[in-house]
Order: structure tokens, then sequence, then C-alpha cells
């Protein structure tokens, strides 16, 4: 007769314990592991890291200094630096090669120049901007309407003719059939309003959100809807942009939540 030893309980539990983790684990889909997460964020802010210059209409000053400041708060190690001029000035730079990465301009035709001449590419709209009349702090001369430039005693400043708010202006005095002559005609909109805060004139024709921003040196004059002209602001990386891939992510910025209400509370209207 064969005698079959039987297995002790202590050791029919450690088998069944090692059975059922090991079935748990085979079950178990692997996870990655926080390192793994950590090096792949490091990598992404690292890779936005570096140096932006960016080509920028003069009406966009403030706003824009604005959201660069807010733009290398959320990416640490960035820092972006501006060119404010006229849009013409600013596309004939961009042509010639200047170490930029982005053009905001404030008009469609100066951007045009840009991509015609292969040097920038699929240009987005960010912003919206209107034509104002401003005038010397308290209105002395008691202008109210764009036909009162036609008086003899006003004296009032445009941009020049190929920059873009002098190119809205004489659209908008024509309107109005004004048919007086500026005193002078000035190199961008910042100009414009030089002229009148330091009462060299007594009015000039500049965009709504540079009578905001002069508002404490200035007053401002509505023009209507049937005489005024609307701006329209696209903004492009550059062909000869050294760090592409920041000048994109500031792209997208800009036209993002963030950046639009900041261009709301200097005065522009959306894209």
């Amino acid at each position: 007769m064969i005698f079959r030893r039987p297995v002790g309980r202590g050791l029919a539990l450690t088998v069944a314990l090692v059975l059922g983790f090991g079935a748990a684990c085979a079950s178990e889909k692997p996870r990655p592991s926080t390192a793994d997460n950590a090096t792949t964020t490091t990598t992404t802010v690292a890779s936005l890291g570096g140096n932006l210059t960016v080509l920028a209409a003069a009406s966009l000053t403030e706003s824009f200094n604005e959201i660069g400041k807010a733009f290398e708060a959320l990416h640490p190690g960035t820092k972006v630096t501006f060119s404010y001029d006229a849009s013409s000035a600013l596309a004939t730079q961009a042509d010639n090669g200047a170490p930029a990465d982005l053009f905001a301009s404030a008009d469609a035709a100066n951007m045009k120049k840009v991509t015609d001449a292969g040097n920038a590419k699929d240009p987005k709209v960010f912003a919206h901007n209107r034509l104002a009349l401003l005038v010397k702090k308290g209105n002395p001369k008691k202008i109210g309407s764009l036909k009162d430039l036609d008086k003899a005693a006003v004296t009032f400043v445009l941009c020049a003719v190929e920059v873009p708010c002098g190119k809205y202006g004489a659209q908008a005095l024509a309107k109005a059939g004004v048919k007086a002559k500026p005193k002078s005609l000035e190199q961008n909109v910042k100009a414009v309003v030089t002229k009148v805060t330091t009462g060299q004139v007594d009015a000039g024709i500049g965009y709504v959100t540079d009578a905001k921003a002069a508002a404490a040196q200035a007053d401002a004059v509505g023009i209507p809807d049937e005489l005024n002209v609307v701006a329209e602001y696209p903004i492009a990386v550059l062909k000869q942009s050294a760090n592409a891939n920041l000048a994109y992510a500031f792209l997208d910025y800009v036209l993002g939540p963030d950046a639009q209400a900041i261009l709301a509370r200097f005065g522009f209207t959306g894209p």
C-alpha cells in the first residue's frame, strides 16, 4: 500500500499567494514613470526658450509690450524684443532680411509685400482698429468733427500716405469732404500723437487705441462709422526667423484668449 503525505496547509497557502500575485501582475498594464513625464515636460519648456524679435506696427506699442511680458512669464527663459515703426518701413526691413522672427502689420497691403516676396506665409488676422481724431487736452479749438479741420485757425497732421494710418486718414478726410492740407506728414502714428500732445498742432488723425493710450495728454473726438475706416492687423512668422518654434508659439499666443483680452483692454477689436 502506498501512502501519500498530505500537503501542509502553510505550503498550500504560500503557493496560492504566489500564483495570485503573478496573475495580478500579468493583468496590470505598465504605467509611465514620473521620471519620464518630468523629462518630457522639461524638454518641452526648453524647446520654447530663446529670444524673439517682433517687427510690429507702432500702434501696437502699449498692447504688445504687455503681451510680450505675459508671454515671457508663461515661458521662462524666453525674451521678446519689439521693433516698432510704420508697417511700410517694417515691411521693407523684413524683405531686406532684417534679423527678426515675426511681422505684425497694421494693414494687409504691407503684409502682402512680405508674403509676395516669399519672406512670410500664412498670415493670421489677430485684431482690428478704428480711426480717431486726437486734439489738444481740453480741446481749446472746439473741434467736434473732421470737417472742423477745414477751419483756417486749425492745424493738424497725418501719417505719411504710405503708412497705414496716413492712407486710412486720407480716406476719412475724403469721405468728410475736408479740403485743408495737413501741416506735416509723419513717419508713424506715434509721431502724430506726439505732435498733438506736445502742442505743436491742434489735431491729428490716429487710431482709437492711440487716443486711449494718450488720454492723459490729449482728448479724442469720435469719427462716425460712415466716415471711419477699419484697420486689419495680420501677423506672420518671417522666413529668416532663427527660432521658428518659439515664433509660432508667440503667434498662437497672440491669437489666444489671454492676448486677445489684453488687446481688447487697449481698444482693439477681435479678428
